[in-house]
């Protein structure tokens, strides 16, 4: 499938939410203002496509509390900027948002260098602000707010959840293929000082510009290598070309290939081979557990005719990430950031709940998000088409914590960061 194609399907679902983006008349007699949300999401760029569905999945989310009457008896509006993968449009983007249209919080993230420059702005003001998809270790150790709360699991995490498992089965001679920006050198970082600590070396790192689509030069030098495994750290659309072509030249076959984290978007549409190797996720759209068969069903209903048929992990993050923002802005009875701040530190939410294995919780001293993380690989038994995930195992959040994260996080007191309530 063309990537333009995909981005286009994805971005097709915006249109059932067109009148979210204008302010109603909130004005007349008997209304309160509206309650405007800002959605920081990639819409082109390298992460345009899994940003478009984390998009969607918070406007999903937004939909079903207005249809219960908003929160706080007020309507909740969405205002959608794209951050096109950019840093520095990140920061001019929640700048706006904050100084402009006054919104009341920020959700979005996929690259993490976008992510922490909105970060840097958000805690500036005061602004909540939900990372929603971007999973750099920095982003919950170095660069942690104190208004900001990290959503996915990071490449830590992951790391710890894979590494060891492909050292016992595939070898212990690495070879790391590393997105050369922050998210790509940490994760990777993460990636060699386990594969040291578990008995492994890493052989070489090949480091691959953001915006790469000619992997020949790169697939050529790990030919030569011959390392055991390869531990890629490449996301978004360099992902999805490399993806191809390492099945081109059938290297699929000749090392085992680990990938750090896997999202839906980087592999929809290349073919069930594409999701070749092992890799993490928190999310798969087949689990058997309470609640994913109507989320799924939900999911068609409100994006009725999409060509990605079923959402993915980055549509999941959105979602969950954007509901628990609104419910503690319920449970607070005030948007005062300070306040939800608390509410969100420390907060446990049950594995029933977020259509996961095992409970969740909010470190409260680093704000990223303990929870389950998945080994999966390609399915050669699909029950149906999209079924291209075959989940290997499930592992508890209290076995891959970040413990160096509450180490490198310091995070401004409530006293320094600015109050605020809209």
């Amino acid at each position: 499938m063309k990537r333009r194609k995909l981005l286009q399907m994805l971005a097709a679902g915006t249109a059932f939410y067109g009148p979210w983006k204008v302010h109603h008349a909130w004005a007349q007699a008997g209304q309160k203002k509206p309650l405007v949300i800002g959605l920081t999401m990639d819409a082109s760029g390298q992460f345009g496509a899994s940003g478009t569905s984390e998009r969607l999945g918070a406007m999903m989310a937004i939909r079903e509390f207005n249809e219960k009457g908003g929160v706080l008896g007020r309507h909740i509006e969405a205002l959608h900027i794209d951050t096109e993968t950019t840093p520095a449009t990140g920061s001019r983007v929640a700048e706006r948002m904050i100084t402009r249209n006054e919104v009341a919080f920020l959700i979005g993230g996929l690259s993490s260098g976008v992510a922490n420059a909105i970060g840097q702005v958000a805690q500036k003001y005061g602004i909540v602000y939900f990372n929603s998809n971007s999973s750099s270790p920095t982003e919950s150790g170095r660069d942690c707010k104190r208004v900001k709360f990290v959503w996915d699991g990071n490449g830590t995490n992951f790391a710890q959840a894979i590494v060891k498992n492909a050292i016992k089965v595939n070898g212990g001679n690495w070879a790391l293929l590393t997105n050369d920006y922050i998210w790509g050198h940490n994760t990777s970082k993460a990636t060699r000082e386990l594969v040291v600590k578990n008995g492994g070396r890493v052989v070489d790192e090949l480091m691959v510009p953001q915006g790469t689509r000619d992997f020949s030069s790169f697939l050529l030098k790990l030919q030569q290598m011959k390392p055991q495994v390869v531990a890629a750290a490449v996301g978004g659309d360099d992902f999805r070309a490399m993806r191809q072509q390492v099945l081109q030249t059938k290297l699929d076959r000749q090392f085992a290939w680990v990938n750090n984290q896997q999202d839906w978007e980087d592999v929809y549409g290349l073919g069930a081979e594409a999701a070749f190797g092992v890799f993490g996720t928190t999310w798969y759209y087949r689990f058997d557990l309470p609640g994913v068969k109507e989320f799924v069903e939900k999911y068609k209903k409100t994006f009725p005719g999409m060509q990605v048929k079923n959402p993915g992990n980055t549509f999941y993050n959105g979602y969950v990430a954007t509901r628990e923002l609104l419910r503690c802005v319920e449970e607070a009875g005030t948007t005062n950031n300070i306040a939800i701040i608390k509410k969100l530190e420390g907060r446990k939410m049950t594995a029933r709940d977020r259509m996961q294995h095992h409970d969740a919780w909010i470190d409260p001293v680093t704000h990223q998000v303990q929870q389950t993380i998945y080994m999966a690989t390609y399915n050669d038994k699909p029950a149906e088409p999209d079924d291209i995930f075959r989940i290997l195992s499930s592992v508890p959040p209290a076995e891959i914590v970040d413990a160096d994260a509450p180490k490198a996080c310091k995070m401004a007191s409530y006293q320094e960061t600015p109050s605020y309530e809209q």
